[in-house]
């Protein structure tokens, strides 16, 4: 493992605005699963696995930092969705399909698949609940064909390849709705009393850590959250954090069309107040910054369908998400 848990953590910060704590979580969980395996491969130790699983609403950019993350290490990455695994009648084709893909991400090399990252997202609708439809019901059934190889075994897939989960490093995400009512009712250290700002931090965090009990609790079986040792919980973006989503990351909404429209010769300059306004849209859409993207292309559809015929245009200026953006020209120039 060539990068520490803060080189990790400086390289998502490139991509990913806030979420610090689960920043720091999910690097050191990394930093230690690389870690280990190392050791194995000297005979030293034998691995066991630390999955991760990540908590928060929807939106919040668990798919983004996994992504990233997998760039950082620079291991293969594929992600699935467990509703999907919830309401297919043959799962087990569905787990193989997963790893199969993670070779193909490996360009057929088992060693190196066999080191790589998979993301099971929506983890949280494989819960348990009682008297609902089959396919909701067959959660907990999803949640039991997961374990082998989260744990970490030989699999012989369709292809008759086998691969061996063992070192595969497995990620879960969900928003967990309701979760927040189980803590509220579960952690409470009303026992202890402290003024001093050191122990109010490890209380802080000792309220705010998701323990297995509560994940039971919530639906999922003790044997899967047993395969989910470390849990990294994201907040709710802010406006000022959507805001710098658009504009901030390497690969930032604005600073992509910007590069579009340079191609043409043109310059695209929007206002500060554009993106507030922007952000204030997603967060009424409840979907975070999933959200950002489909406002920001809306608004410059009527700009990205005029420029091409209209090669005299030299600046867009867009100072209002209500206004109609205004296109400064000038004498066409050789292309």
């Amino acid at each position: 493992m060539k990068l520490t848990p803060s080189q990790i953590v400086k390289f998502l910060d490139q991509h990913v605005i806030g979420q610090d704590e689960a920043k720091k979580q999910l690097a050191v969980a990394v930093y230690t699963h690389y870690q280990k395996i190392a050791l194995a491969q000297q005979g030293r130790h034998e691995i066991i696995k630390s999955n991760v699983l990540l908590v928060g609403p929807t939106g919040t950019g668990k798919t983004l930092l996994c992504e990233t993350l997998s760039r950082a290490l620079e291991v293969p990455f594929v992600t699935a969705n467990a509703t999907s695994l919830a309401q297919s009648e043959f799962v087990n084709e569905e787990i193989d399909a997963i790893l199969q893909r993670l070779i193909e991400k490996a360009d057929g090399d088992l060693e190196r698949a066999g080191r790589g990252i998979v993301f099971i997202d929506e983890i949280d609708k494989l819960k348990k609940r009682e008297g609902a439809e089959s396919a909701v019901r067959g959660g907990e059934h999803v949640q039991h064909a997961l374990l082998k190889i989260m744990e970490g075994a030989p699999v012989k897939l369709k292809s008759g390849t086998y691969l061996d989960t063992t070192q595969i490093l497995f990620i879960c995400g969900g928003a967990f709705v309701g979760l927040d009512e189980i803590l509220a009712n579960t952690h409470t250290f009303g026992f202890i009393s402290t003024d001093e700002g050191d122990n109010q931090k490890v209380l802080d965090r000792l309220n705010s850590r998701v323990k297995p009990t509560d994940l039971f609790q919530f639906g999922l079986i003790p044997e899967f959250t047993g395969r989910l040792p470390i849990v990294a919980r994201l907040a709710p973006l802010s406006r000022d954090m959507l805001v710098h989503i658009m504009t901030d990351p390497q690969n930032a909404l604005y600073k992509q069309f910007q590069a579009i429209l340079r191609q043409q010769g043109v310059e695209l300059d929007i206002a500060s107040a554009v993106f507030e306004q922007i952000a204030d849209l997603a967060i009424e859409y409840r979907a975070g910054a999933r959200s950002l993207r489909g406002i920001f292309e809306e608004l410059l559809t009527p700009v990205l369908y005029l420029l091409p015929d209209h090669p005299e245009v030299r600046k867009v200026v867009i100072g209002s998400l209500f206004d109609t953006p205004r296109y400064i020209g000038s004498p066409p120039v050789d292309r």
